[in-house]
């Protein structure tokens, strides 16, 4: 994307992370913040010089200035960046830069070549347009909630901000397009992507289950909705995970832990059972695996081309021999933090 100027009117996680997404791709990003600064430079410890560790972890190689859009001056200087630049990306309260006469209606014949990019909770249009909306409410008006935990538990937030981040990916992806869009037909076009919405769309097998039978599916721990054995079991020092999850898989995880019989068992007897008995298999499973330590399994199942793995902490990510090979973290310098640790561009060209 060398060559091409962004235009990053946002905050917090969602917009940022899909400024970041272009910005590791090539495009020059211009984050514009308001006086007081994006809100996530105060967001959560340590603080690495000036800024949070949250702002650095999703604001690289994006250059930066302050400009206050309730002046007249800043509107000036933000339509000169705007004759230039070739996408705006905003997640601005919703109607903000309507009101400052910045909206895609008010601004599109001006500049018929620019992608604006509206990223909010619920969409652009529909009864919620004007609420204000974080990853917590996305996460629950989608179902995300409902589908996450274990059976009988309190809600369960998913660990990361998922809704941001989905997002931020759908509004990358969606900047492409209509940038390839572009370069056929010479406009831009305004991309309107919601919280709500990119939860939503990675609910697939929960709504397809639901669009199938009119049930809707529970949580199920760490397992799936639709296939067995395939989550994180105990073993005798900690936990593993297991993915058994066709009948060939099966009957080799039956053989590294020596239940052939188990492959007969009329309850586990093929993928639809297993998954209807899968708490029972689990308890079945458990209480062999519990009997040696996770490395002993983990070594059995590798050799036996059983997909497994462990289950990390971050620190224990980090340490990882594979995923240092995959260059999953960069050294970056800050003009203020110094030397930083970032985690790595997950695409490899």
């Amino acid at each position: 994307l060398k060559g091409i100027t962004v235009l990053d009117l946002t905050q917090m996680m969602a917009g940022p992370f899909c400024t970041m997404l272009l910005a590791d791709m090539g495009a020059d990003v211009i984050k514009i913040e308001k006086p007081q600064g994006d809100d996530t430079r105060r967001a959560g410890p340590p603080f690495l010089g000036n800024d949070a560790a949250a702002f650095l972890g999703i604001n690289r190689n994006k250059r930066g200035m302050v400009l206050n859009l309730k002046s007249t001056q800043g509107i000036s200087i933000l339509h000169r960046f705007l004759s230039k630049a070739d996408i705006l990306v905003q997640n601005l309260r919703p109607g903000a830069l309507k009101r400052m006469g910045l909206g895609y209606d008010e601004i599109k014949s001006l500049y018929t070549e620019l992608i604006y990019c509206s990223i909010s909770g619920y969409g652009a249009t529909g009864p919620y347009r004007d609420k204000p909306g974080f990853d917590l409410m996305a996460q629950g008006i989608s179902g995300l909630i409902s589908i996450t935990g274990s059976p009988g538990g309190p809600p369960t937030r998913i660990g990361v901000p998922i809704a941001d981040l989905n997002a931020g990916m759908f509004a990358a992806n969606g900047i492409l397009v209509s940038y390839i869009s572009k370069l056929k037909t010479g406009r831009g076009q305004h991309v309107d992507v919601s919280l709500m919405e990119s939860s939503i769309a990675y609910t697939v097998w929960e709504s397809a289950i639901y669009f199938a039978t009119g049930q809707a599916p529970g949580p199920v721990g760490s397992g799936s909705p639709i296939l067995a054995p395939y989550q994180a079991f105990s073993t005798q020092d900690g936990y593993i995970v297991i993915g058994g999850a066709n009948q060939a898989n099966w009957e080799r995880l039956c053989a590294v832990i020596d239940r052939e019989d188990l492959i007969q068992d009329p309850r586990f007897i093929n993928d639809p059972l297993r998954r209807e008995n899968y708490q029972e298999l689990a308890q079945v499973l458990e209480s062999i695996l519990c009997e040696k330590p996770a490395a002993y399994w983990l070594d059995e199942l590798e050799k036996a081309q059983v997909p497994s793995g462990p289950l990390y902490n971050m620190e224990e990510v980090y340490a990882d021999p594979q995923i240092k090979a995959r260059n999953m973290v960069v050294r970056l310098n800050h003009p203020t933090a110094g030397s930083i640790n970032s985690i790595g561009i997950p695409v490899k060209f």
